[in-house]
């Protein structure tokens, strides 16, 4: 028996529409903050390895701990603003990674919910095709068929997204 209605658990409207309204808000209060690299200039700019990352954390430990240390040349104000914003970017992309993540898991059970749906449905279709010919079902084994391997009877697979 397969499994089916893995998930009953469903947004209400009210709360989707709320969703999308903070989601816009959001978008719209970090957007002009945003920017989008060129691919010449990420070939530039490049990536931050994991150890550079830790020398930058070392460097600014110097900074907040010993002062006197620092390098004139250096802006350190905007030193602090680049490594505030780089901390804010990455936390608020780790959360939305995940609930992404999240989000996207529970769309596959709702996707796997519908297509055990549909093939009990196209099974049953197929029984009343076979059973009470005439009724209209005919047509609905033969446009549902088109999706299987060859138009017969076998089904189709499911894919990972």
């Amino acid at each position: 028996m397969p499994f089916q209605d893995l998930n009953n658990n469903h947004i209400p409207q009210a709360v989707k529409d709320q969703i999308i309204v903070l989601g816009d808000q959001m978008e719209a209060l970090i957007k002009p903050y945003l920017r989008n690299l060129s691919s010449e200039e990420n070939g530039k700019v490049g990536k931050i390895s994991e150890t550079n990352k830790l020398f930058v954390n070392k460097d600014r430990d110097y900074h907040v701990s010993q002062p006197a240390l620092d390098s004139p040349d250096v802006n350190w104000v905007e030193f602090e603003a680049d490594y505030e914003s780089r901390q804010f970017y990455e936390l608020g992309a780790m959360r939305f990674e995940s609930l992404a993540k999240a989000m996207t898991e529970t769309r596959r059970l709702h996707d796997y919910d519908n297509y055990q749906n549909a093939l009990l449905d196209y099974k049953y279709a197929q029984y009343k095709d076979s059973t009470q010919a005439g009724l209209g079902y005919d047509s609905k084994v033969e446009e549902l068929g088109q999706f299987f391997t060859g138009g017969g009877p076998s089904e189709p697979t499911l894919e990972n997204p």
